[in-house]
């Protein structure tokens, strides 16, 4: 449907620069006696009008062109259509002005019906192109939700598993080696016998240390060595 709306927005285009350059041209007055047509007076509001339409022209055959632009600028130049050939028709048939000759009535009452049909028609097929342009973009958007849950879900499922795949796994302890001790050196119980046999030894070591009584001649002889001259004597014991 597209194609056949730009296909009418250049069909306008080409409307719109015939009527822009008849109204530039209305200073040229053996064109309008040869078409039987009235000059517009002043010649500077025809001429403004003929600008007008041109540019609006360009603004058509544009938007044929750029498709972003064709379903704005078609809704837009079909209502100025169809308007400015009800206009014509009203002013033509109905009030009969301006007075015109046979041909020159048949060709304003003529373009008046083509612009009315195709002003209405570009705006009936741009009410169409729009819609189903909405119906594509929802369906695009809806598509584009539905990947993103998709993803979404897959995504959660991956974790699921992965969690899973966690809590199932064995868990592996770790095994310690064992501690090992010093080696002691077994500790031998002392028997009666052991210890008799060590009470000698001690009561030997112990008669050792003690000092045995002195009879009366050594008493006599250690006293006579002290007392020689020259003997040591033995410190002072107070």
């Amino acid at each position: 449907m597209k194609p056949l709306l730009r296909a009418i927005l250049i069909i306008d285009a080409l409307l719109l620069l015939a009527f822009g350059l008849l109204f530039l041209l209305t200073p040229w007055t053996s064109l309008y006696n040869a078409l039987q047509l009235v000059q517009t007076e002043p010649t500077l509001v025809g001429q403004g009008l003929g600008i007008a339409l041109i540019g609006l022209a360009w603004l058509a055959f544009h938007a044929s062109i750029d498709g972003a632009l064709t379903t704005t600028v078609a809704k837009v130049v079909g209502h100025v259509n169809w308007l400015t050939g009800l206009l014509m028709l009203v002013w033509l048939i109905g009030l009969h002005r301006p007075e015109l000759t046979g041909f020159g009535q048949l060709v304003a009452v003529s373009a008046g019906v083509l612009l009315v049909v195709v002003g209405l028609g570009g705006v009936r097929l741009t009410r169409v192109v729009r819609r189903r342009e909405r119906l594509r973009v929802t369906e695009a958007a809806a598509a584009e939700r539905a990947e993103r849950q998709a993803a979404k879900d897959a995504a959660r499922g991956r974790d699921a598993v992965g969690y899973r795949a966690v809590r199932t796994e064995p868990v592996v302890e770790p095994v310690l080696d064992p501690v090992v001790s010093p080696v002691t050196r077994p500790v031998m119980p002392v028997t009666p016998a052991s210890a008799a046999s060590t009470r000698p030894v001690e009561a030997d070591y112990l008669a050792g240390d003690r000092k045995a009584p002195l009879s009366a001649s050594d008493t006599d002889a250690r006293n006579s060595a002290a007392d020689a001259p020259g003997a040591p004597r033995p410190p002072f014991h107070g």
